[in-house]
């Protein structure tokens, strides 16, 4: 188990039940950002992953 899997884990026992738009998402990633500038190019990496996410096209 990575050390992220906690995270991911506590933000699926947290919040998997809410209906969330991607407007959202993006909010939230801008507001954490600004307030963790050091992370910014991990944020960026991230936020580019879900918007290629190639699996759609298909």
């Amino acid at each position: 188990m990575y050390f992220t899997d906690r995270g991911i884990e506590e933000l699926e026992d947290r919040r998997g039940d809410d209906e969330v738009t991607l407007a959202w998402v993006a909010d939230r990633m801008r507001a954490f950002v600004d307030l963790n500038p050091e992370f910014e190019d991990a944020t960026e990496r991230l936020a580019t992953f879900l918007a290629r996410d190639d699996a759609d096209e298909e």
